[in-house]
């Protein structure tokens, strides 16, 4: 290839830069500012129900942190229905506490009328009465047991990998002393380290 293509080819490039920059800078932006109208709604989701006074009441959220949507999130009910939009479960569960309240029934009354009509389930805990008193102390059982068979199991495991003291001869079996020698072994030995040392 020849230099002379490869300069008509930067020339082109230039050329065509030059040609593009000034009608990309004279574009007019887009407002981000205003918000446009949406033409297409039903792609946003499900409408929202109008917004009442008990929306951000603190009775109601607290009473609604203690109910679980039976959506099968696993979420409260408020949680669900400030985070989920998609799920028509949690603004139903909403409306019935709302009415509940309206008719100024307790959080305690509000409650038993919810495990009436959907059952123990529909609470976030277990009431702390009769068998539920498993649930919150079987945890903390089971975790102290593990924890302390984990814990004899590694405490023995160090005493039994630690070095065991030296021992004297006259403690271990088998061994020999010098004393224990004959006249002719100590010989033979001294005459043995005699000539290793030379």
């Amino acid at each position: 290839m020849s230099s002379a293509a490869v300069m008509d080819r930067r020339a082109l490039l230039r050329g065509g830069m030059a040609a593009i920059v000034p009608v990309l800078a004279q574009r007019p932006t887009q407002d981000t500012g205003s918000a446009a109208p949406l033409r297409q709604p039903e792609l946003a989701g499900r409408p929202r129900d109008r917004i009442t006074d008990y929306e951000n009441d603190p009775f109601i959220i607290g009473v609604e942190r203690r109910l679980r949507c039976t959506c099968g999130c696993n979420l409260d009910v408020h949680t669900c229905r400030t985070t989920d939009f998609t799920c028509t479960y949690a603004p139903q569960l909403h409306r019935e506490v709302v009415a509940l309240v309206e008719q100024n029934k307790s959080a305690e009354e509000i409650l038993a009328a919810f495990v009436a009509e959907y059952g123990e389930t529909i609470l976030m805990a277990p009431p702390k009465e009769g068998f539920n008193w498993a649930a919150y102390l079987l945890p903390g059982i089971v975790i102290g047991i593990v924890g302390s068979v984990i814990a004899w199991v590694l405490i023995r495991r160090s005493r039994m990998a630690a070095p065991a003291p030296a021992a004297s001869n006259k403690e271990s079996p088998g061994a020999l002393s010098f004393t224990e020698l004959s006249e002719d072994d100590a010989t033979r030995l001294q005459a043995e380290l005699q000539r290793l040392e030379q």
